[in-house]
């Protein structure tokens, strides 16, 4: 397997890029739109075609580039089927693997930061999205959040693999790049430890955090797979589009 960790700094996301040696076919999952032409250069320089975007969950801090890659290079989108977007070509469904050519995504589903949203199993490495992040976790606060149902989601299903499983996360703010589940179990603050499902639900209930800046414009746009909304201010336009360079891992 050919593989790429890529980071988009505005929204602070990593996109990952898996690619099939044997039949040349390339994924992106999580991918962003200012960053479209520069994962799609990614994926010509490495030789390869690109078959899929798949995502995670509708995200609200970013807007996907998977209805822009699909025009620029003719890939499909994949998403969570219980999203039910028009715009989604294949509807990922939890425990039925999602195959491209010697690459088999495990679906996850692991409700909490969003009901539909989905980690993917690959090769002793799991995508987490945002349900779970190095010593941290997502919001669960808006979009049908649920603190019971992440940490069930976290602890039931992602802290069942083993501890060596390596997790890449759809975030992270400090400028990490992995994390391991045997770690996370260890240090994560929210989730790992001894902490119970009272305690995550109550640290959850009390982060009292800021409305996400850009989740009125970045809903509507993912709903459509990737549409900067026509109302984006001047100040949020590196959203929509990139601005200078862009950092990668």
């Amino acid at each position: 397997m050919i593989f790429k960790q890529l980071f988009e700094p505005v929204s602070s996301t990593y996109t990952y890029l898996l690619g099939c040696e044997e039949t040349g076919a390339a994924l992106l999952i999580d991918p962003v739109l200012p960053t479209w032409e520069r994962d799609l250069a990614e994926v010509n320089t490495l030789g390869l075609t690109l078959a899929y975007t798949v995502e995670t969950h509708i995200h609200a801090d970013h807007i996907t580039s998977a209805q822009k890659l699909k025009t620029e290079a003719g890939s499909k989108i994949a998403g969570p089927a219980l999203d039910a977007l028009p715009c989604t070509e294949v509807g990922i469904v939890d425990g039925v693997p999602f195959r491209m050519g010697s690459i088999e995504l495990a679906p996850i589903h692991t409700p909490g930061h969003t009901d539909n949203h989905f980690a993917y199993f690959h090769d002793g490495r799991l995508y987490t999205g945002d349900a779970l992040l190095i010593e941290a976790c997502g919001r669960t606060d808006f979009q049908s959040g649920d603190p019971v149902a992440l940490y069930h989601s976290v602890h039931g299903k992602l802290f069942a693999y083993d501890d060596d499983t390596l997790v890449y996360p759809a975030h992270d703010y400090e400028q990490r790049r992995i994390s391991t589940v045997g770690q996370e179990k260890a240090r994560n603050p929210r989730l790992g430890g001894e902490r119970t499902l009272e305690d995550f639900v109550a640290l959850m209930n009390a982060l009292d955090l800021p409305y996400p800046k850009f989740i009125d414009h970045a809903l509507p746009g993912n709903r459509a797979c990737g549409v900067c909304p026509p109302d984006v201010p001047a100040h949020l336009q590196a959203y929509c589009v990139q601005i200078g360079e862009s950092r990668q891992g």
